[in-house]
């Protein structure tokens, strides 16, 4: 008998419930009760208050800021899951921490998100959904099926439902060579110009932009990428577009991390619009006049549902 929505057992661990509530009721089925508690020398403990037997349960965290907590609690509440007898265990991370330590850059640096696939994988997780990977290799870390959505479809929709038929004067840039099939693919879709930026990294979180790559004067351009995280590479980047006669600068981002002062410099910066995805919570306080968020809960209501029902998942690649 082939299954429904009502067996999705959807939990949420604390780091963004709005997103987790967004696909709950997108699937129509109500979060699992479960709490996540601290003793008093800050150790975590995960309750779950519903049966979970024989279960196919989804589990909702984005291992966003504070990284290390996140991580943990996504790791007691699948030990908990495990012990009562889940029948499968989804970890459904929007954004995925430590996917920037993929290899080693100089000797002897950890391979951590390795560690971290390996600790998920031991902890009893049957499966990860996620979205854009810093590195879509990183999927070879796993020894369990890992699903990866694309952002870039949502930003497609969104350019094609605001600008429609008004694309021929739009250019999409690529912030650096490591975004250049993300980029490629949003340009190919769109049907407009690619242009690149060839950046150089002297220190960690910062850069420095080379040259640009293609032709952007008196074009508008969209920059595509995956993390925003002190915002010094875009920001960069706008900067150097605009002095080689770009107008209006939109950025596309899924995983918008806005650490340090990442906001002041996104508002003082040449960047006429930020657009966003919800893999992370923003609070109010880190929202602001640029700003545009768009929502991933329907397509990744949309993959849980398929992964419940045995429905290829490929079909939300594309």
């Amino acid at each position: 008998m082939q299954k429904s929505s009502d067996d999705i057992k959807i939990f949420a661990c604390n780091a963004n419930k709005k997103l987790a509530s967004g696909i709950a009721s997108d699937l129509g089925v109500n979060l699992g009760l479960s709490e996540a508690l601290r003793f008093s020398d800050g150790e975590i403990n995960m309750r779950i208050n519903e049966t979970v037997r024989n279960a196919d349960v989804f589990i909702i965290q984005s291992t966003e800021p504070p990284v290390n907590e996140n991580l943990m609690e996504i790791l007691i509440m699948t030990d908990a899951m495990r012990r009562a007898s889940a029948k499968s265990i989804t970890a459904v991370m929007p954004y995925f921490g430590y996917a920037r330590q993929d290899r080693k850059t100089r000797s002897r640096d950890p391979i951590s998100s390795k560690l971290v696939a390996n600790l998920l994988t031991c902890a009893g997780i049957d499966r990860i959904l996620t979205m854009d990977l810093h590195c879509a290799q990183i999927q070879g870390f796993f020894d369990i099926p890992v699903d990866h959505l694309l952002g870039v479809n949502l930003f497609v929709e969104y350019f094609k439902s605001k600008i429609k038929n008004n694309l021929g004067n739009f250019v999409a840039v690529a912030p650096d060579f490591g975004s250049v099939v993300r980029t490629r693919d949003f340009a190919e879709k769109l049907n407009i110009p690619l242009a690149i930026i060839n950046k150089r990294r002297p220190a960690p979180n910062i850069s420095e932009v080379l040259n640009i790559i293609g032709d952007v004067k008196d074009k508008s351009v969209i920059l595509i990428d995956d993390i925003i995280d002190t915002a010094g590479t875009i920001t960069n980047a706008a900067a150097a577009l605009k002095k080689c006669g770009a107008q209006d600068i939109f950025v596309c981002c899924t995983h918008a991390l806005l650490s340090g002062n990442a906001i002041e410099k996104i508002k003082a910066s040449e960047i006429s619009k930020l657009i966003v995805l919800d893999t992370i919570n923003l609070p109010e306080n880190k929202k602001f006049d640029k700003l545009e968020i768009i929502s991933v809960s329907h397509i990744f209501a949309k993959a849980i549902l398929n992964i419940h029902t045995g429905t290829s998942v490929s079909e939300l690649f594309g």
